[in-house]
């Protein structure tokens, strides 16, 4: 196979700076090109709900790569390029301020938009979402001791971040529709626990979904669905979810179902283009994988598809969660299950849960139990045959299992 000549990555996330990385580390001896929409070298996202917000980390700090990698990984890092179109069959792309960037192959790692409020009076400034860190640097600047923040959405996102505003010493109300979120995926064992440690630490949980957002004066009046009274306050964060940027993919006429469309290598139906995390979704699986990992993966499956080598066989989906002083960790996901099994107390500081479909392990979530859990992503990638009472037994060693 020719090796392409010139490859340009849309986006400056996770998955574009790994497919860079991957391809270097493959021997790609080519031109990259990487476009960012930002300004400024790339950064990681998961740490702008967590220490960011708490103000530990500068922007430095989160940084992808240092400056110098660039250079020495000759990827050509060009800042503020918002891409307008792109053209496979032409050989390349467009910019907003109409500059054409000539590509053999087109690697779309665009990412997502987080979801505002779909309700009246869901636009007002005091609303923030959190997907930049801009964003971040903004909502960072409400998250003062004594303020009353609302947040709508109760996952990794938004549960993070109701976390952080309650350790500033903010009067903080969590909103979900969902009576246990991340159910599906963490179990209900988990799921409950990590929901009920929100009341412990003092912020108020409200089951139920938003009608309308109205502002009065200097604050900020949430009227819920089925509940009584309204929620006043200062700042409100939405957190439910983001909706993948697929436009550049539709315009180019490629394939696009809940995301771009994948086969093996991160192929999307246009021979010359690829598609990477939180904008990609695989062929034979409805859910897209938001997760770090995930996006780090993808990156290094597109940089072989590119190259025209082999992929291994995808691990089961991984991903974690920190709030309140302990993490969570989950692989897999709970709904593939059919029963679960228990290891450890659900009432102690740290447990596991095992979800099992049969005598195989296909998912495990645990709080604080990381040398665990390790342990259970083999059982699930080598498909091991397992007896549940070992499973449940602290005194049986889990590697032995292997």
């Amino acid at each position: 196979m020719n090796h392409p000549r010139r490859i340009a990555v849309v986006g400056a996330g996770l998955a574009a700076v790994s497919t860079c990385d991957a391809l270097r580390a493959q021997g790609y001896d080519g031109e990259l090109v990487l476009l960012s929409a930002e300004s400024g070298l790339p950064y990681d996202r998961p740490p702008l709900s967590k220490d960011v917000l708490l103000g530990k980390a500068r922007r430095e700090d989160v940084l992808l790569r240092p400056e110098q990698w660039y250079e020495e990984q000759r990827v050509d890092l060009r800042e503020g390029a918002r891409v307008r179109a792109i053209r496979p069959h032409e050989g390349g792309l467009e910019l907003i301020d109409g500059t054409v960037v000539g590509a053999d192959r087109i690697v779309l790692a665009t990412g997502g938009t987080p979801r505002a409020l779909p309700v009246p009076g869901g636009d007002d400034p005091a609303v923030h979402l959190l997907r930049t860190w801009e964003d971040a640097e903004r909502l960072r600047e409400r998250l003062l001791p004594g303020a009353r923040v609302a947040v709508v959405g109760a996952g990794l996102i938004g549960a993070e971040t109701a976390a952080v505003a309650c350790a500033l010493g903010c009067r903080v109300t969590l909103v979900d529709p969902v009576p246990v979120p991340l159910a599906a995926v963490a179990g209900d064992d988990i799921a409950g626990v990590l929901h009920r440690r929100h009341t412990a630490e003092g912020i108020e949980m409200i089951t139920a979904g938003v009608e309308r957002v109205e502002r009065r004066s200097a604050e900020i009046l949430m009227h819920l669905a089925g509940y009584d009274g309204v929620v006043a306050a200062d700042t409100v964060v939405a957190g439910i979810g983001i909706r993948p940027a697929t436009e550049l993919a539709e315009d180019a006429g490629l394939r696009v179902d809940n995301g771009i469309v994948v086969q093996v290598g991160q192929r999307t139906s246009h021979p010359n283009v690829f598609a990477v995390g939180d904008v990609a979704r695989q062929e034979d699986h409805r859910v897209r994988h938001e997760h770090w990992e995930a996006a780090q993966r993808d990156g290094q499956a597109a940089a072989l598809g590119l190259l025209g080598r082999p992929v291994p066989d995808p691990q089961a989906p991984w991903f974690w969660s920190d709030r309140h002083g302990c993490r969570l960790e989950a692989v897999g996901t709970m709904a593939d299950a059919e029963r679960t099994v228990l290891r450890g107390a659900s009432d102690s500081a740290a447990f596991i849960v095992f979800g099992l479909r049969g005598d195989l392990v296909v998912a495990v979530a645990a709080i604080d139990r990381a040398r665990d859990v390790k342990v259970a992503r083999r059982l699930i990638d080598r498909r091991v045959v397992v007896d549940p009472a070992y499973l449940a037994d602290e005194g049986v060693d889990l590697r032995a299992l292997l």
